[in-house]
């Protein structure tokens, strides 16, 4: 005998959560499966109603269920040792997963407060605390296992020993949510203040590898990033296909890595390894270039399009070949086409580099790594104005002065710096490091 009834939730969020996290996890009452879907009803009238006994039990059946069954007590609150705090481990991590990411996925199930990265025993970890324990709860039982990209990066997410987290910064590595005024610390990327607030309006979510994730059209930001709409306490965007879960969505947008890139000569090694390029014969400002593979391709692509670079506006968009083939033996190319598969100056060649966490937009301001001691601020300053370019700020990392900050008097010349002198000898078998910033001096 199947029976039917009514429940009430506090709130219309509330109902959404438990609908959404049930459509997946079907539970059980009295080893009877439950399932739940919305009813026409806006409000209940319980007054005065017979058999109001049943109903009360039914209910607390309903709130056990809700709980997780073994993740309950029999009065039907949280185990103890439950805290709202998560410890996540992201296993396999052949792309890069970001703080941004991260807090795009778990706050499907809820309102995340804080969360904090860091890298523990070569592994990339990070604890985040929700509003509420339940929130941890659900997230944990639905996320555990799953990989955040197609055969990657998969998620190990257990509760903390933490009830809470104390955060000091927000930058890139840590964020409290609740509080927007705290400062980046020292040497850390400040926050965009157009990031800041959209993290203070709910639903809207950016991710810094902007077109990587392949996300819908970008919501009133000023960078070439993407995002994505969510609906709070929602599973919506995450599917389920066959066991294992991936974020809808997050196969990237080039299908292959062979992009055509017009106006040349854009350096696209800074978001990706290049394998192979073709100058085209009859379009010599025209090349074929292959990345190493679709989503260091989409990088590139997302970045790099519609910047300007001798006073042309370069166009990159996504080429019909697959693969850019060599000439065969014997075959005359005019040397057209080079292959840089085993180039020693590949960035990404490693998987989980922490590379992949530093790639950035375009900007006057650029990163200098591999800096040798002997190598001073002035020393810096010359090789850039003595190239060409307009030098209008300069910083050593107060803490580390093998890398540093230097801005130039446009992005434009910044492209070309980066293109001139990423892998100039500094001496003492040092070769300069050189990548976008999201930073300013």
């Amino acid at each position: 005998m199947n029976f039917t009834a009514f429940i009430e939730m506090a709130s219309e969020e509330a109902a959404i959560t438990m609908v959404n996290y049930y459509t997946t996890a079907t539970p059980h009452v009295r080893n009877q499966p439950v399932y739940i879907q919305y009813s026409n009803h806006r409000e209940l009238k319980t007054d005065n109603l017979p058999n109001q006994g049943r109903v009360q039990a039914a209910l607390q059946a309903v709130n056990a269920v809700a709980l997780g069954g073994s993740a309950s007590g029999g009065d039907g609150t949280l185990m103890p040792g439950q805290s709202p705090v998560l410890r996540i481990i992201v296993e396999n991590l052949f792309y890069p997963v970001s703080l941004e990411v991260l807090h795009q996925i778990f706050s499907k199930f809820g309102t995340v407060l804080k969360i904090i990265t860091f890298t523990k025993n070569n592994q990339f970890q990070a604890l985040l605390q929700y509003a509420d324990p339940m929130n941890a709860h659900h997230a944990k039982v639905t996320l555990d296992g799953q990989n955040i990209y197609n055969a990657c990066c998969t998620l190990r997410v257990e509760f903390s020993k933490l009830t809470s987290l104390n955060v000091k910064y927000n930058n890139d590595k840590s964020r409290d949510f609740t509080r927007l005024d705290l400062p980046s610390g020292d040497g850390q990327p400040t926050m965009d203040p157009a990031l800041t607030a959209a993290f203070g309006a709910p639903g809207i979510i950016s991710s810094p590898y902007a077109g990587a994730a392949g996300f819908g059209p970008a919501i009133g930001f000023p960078q070439a990033g993407l995002s994505m709409h969510t609906m709070t306490g929602a599973l919506g965007p995450l599917a389920m296909p066959g066991s294992r879960m991936t974020l809808h969505g997050m196969a990237p947008i080039a299908v292959h890595a062979v992009l055509l890139v017009s106006n040349l000569n854009p350096d696209v090694r800074v978001y990706g390894d290049v394998h192979r390029v073709k100058i085209l014969f009859n379009k010599k400002e025209n090349a074929l270039i292959q990345m190493a593979d679709a989503t260091q391709a989409q990088l590139a692509m997302s970045h790099l399009n519609g910047q300007r670079l001798h006073g042309k506006v370069i166009r990159v968009t996504v080429s019909k070949h697959q693969t850019v083939q060599l000439p065969r033996e014997g075959q005359e190319d005019q040397g057209l086409t080079k292959d840089f598969s085993g180039s020693p100056l590949h960035r990404f060649k490693k998987p989980g580099s922490k590379n992949f966490q530093n790639i950035f937009p375009p900007s006057a301001t650029l990163h200098l790594s591999n800096i040798p001691p002997s190598i001073t601020d002035d020393i810096l300053k010359e090789l850039f104005a003595g190239t060409g370019y307009t030098v209008k700020a300069f910083k050593f990392f107060q803490k580390d002065r093998k890398m540093a900050l230097i801005q130039l008097g446009s992005v434009e010349e910044a492209i070309q710096a980066l293109i001139d002198l990423h892998n100039h000898d500094l001496g003492e078998n040092h070769h300069l490091r050189v990548s976008f910033s999201k930073s300013t001096i």
